[in-house]
């Protein structure tokens, strides 16, 4: 019997629907302790490929022989391997991850958030294997799409699939974990390119300044992104303010914590507009505002169902980085002590100024890996 797949998606929807399941990754461990799969109901077990190649006795007691078994490795050349090992030790329900972790990476995931008040809905896409999220407001046909992630063709098919026509496509800052697609799909669709003023002086393109007290309306019942500046993770963060009821926080603030002011180079300068951001902008806005940040850390982020929000006048009751009242306290919070930086990050902001063009394959080496753009891991 040969080993069967299992893709991305499926295993994203078992992971979405808090299914149990049980995953053998066989990576190095150095690998598997810096970014692995997770879930609430997800447990999974390291043993690098090494240790297997003469056979499973190293997991063969932790293996479960009452449920299905997913095997994963880097590219998903190893785990295919061990899976066929796995099933000549007496094992019948196993599967290889196709792609491997590097594919897992890539997906994204839609997960409606709400209907808006003039009509439309908007949905979150989750990009399970790296904790990038983004965001697709429609209305009427039409569309906006905020911190468009690279893998352009999830958002052109779920765009025809709701009939709707991408117009907008808007970035909240210049990210440095992960290459935007925005400028791509909005050539594609010829559609408009957003990208903040301040963040973009050294971009190489033609770009629409995303500024404050400017509105962008999706469609004909006249849904508001609103953009607010808001700078701390980069000068030029903008937050969005969509249907009057959710505050897209890009990099700046997290559910469970805050963005990091180093990734340019300049912590110490832009520390003072991340506290100012935090404890006083925000701090003028309604409470019931709906958080919907760019990012995750954490697996108990994830709603129900698989959604990433909170209120944001809960968010200052029970989020650590909006609890530090002394200023240097705080200064100290986010420029000592802070987690290993994005991988590639400095070619990552790079591409996307557009200074340089790496190919998809360089592309896809340079996001491998978890993101690292909060200040609490």
């Amino acid at each position: 019997m040969a080993v069967k797949s299992i893709t991305n998606e499926e295993l994203a929807k078992r992971v979405f629907s808090n299914e149990e399941t049980f995953i053998l990754d066989v990576r190095n461990t150095d690998e598997f302790d810096d970014w692995k799969i997770e879930g609430k109901n997800i447990h999974v077990i390291n043993e690098p490929y090494f240790n297997l190649m003469e056979g499973i006795d190293p997991v063969m007691d932790q293996l479960p022989k009452d449920k299905d078994i997913i095997t994963v490795c880097a590219k998903g050349g190893s785990s295919q391997m061990v899976a066929e090992q796995v099933m000549e030790a007496g094992f019948t329900d196993v599967f290889s991850l196709e792609e491997g972790m590097k594919g897992w990476s890539e997906h994204l995931e839609p997960v409606k958030i709400g209907d808006l008040k003039g009509g439309g809905s908007l949905y979150q896409f989750v990009r399970i294997g790296k904790g990038c999220l983004s965001y697709f407001v429609e209305s009427d046909g039409e569309a906006a799409i905020i911190d468009t992630n690279r893998m352009t063709h999830f958002y052109e098919n779920f765009a025809k699939e709701k009939n709707t026509t991408i117009k907008y496509l808007i970035d909240t800052h210049l990210h440095a974990d992960h290459i935007s697609g925005g400028k791509k799909l909005a050539e594609q669709v010829n559609g408009t390119y957003y990208l903040p003023p301040k963040d973009a002086e050294e971009v190489t393109f033609e770009y629409t300044s995303l500024e404050e007290g400017q509105d962008i309306a999706v469609g004909k019942t006249n849904i508001k992104v609103q953009p607010m500046y808001s700078p701390g993770h980069t000068i030029g963060s903008t937050s969005m303010i969509v249907d009057d009821t959710y505050l897209m926080t890009g990099d700046i603030l997290f559910i469970e914590s805050i963005g990091r002011p180093d990734l340019a180079g300049k912590a110490d300068d832009w520390v003072g507009d991340l506290r100012e951001t935090l404890y006083s902008r925000y701090k003028k806005l309604s409470e019931d505002l709906v958080v919907l940040p760019a990012h995750y850390s954490f697996v108990k982020e994830m709603g129900e169902g698989g959604e990433i929000s909170g209120n944001l006048g809960e968010l200052y009751k029970k989020n650590k980085g909006l609890q530090i009242q002394d200023e240097d306290e705080f200064r100290r919070m986010v420029t000592e002590n802070l987690p290993p930086q994005p991988n590639a990050y400095e070619d990552i902001r790079k591409t996307n100024m557009g200074k340089i063009n790496p190919d998809e394959e360089k592309q896809r080496e340079m996001e491998v890996g978890p993101n690292r753009c909060a200040v609490h891991e």
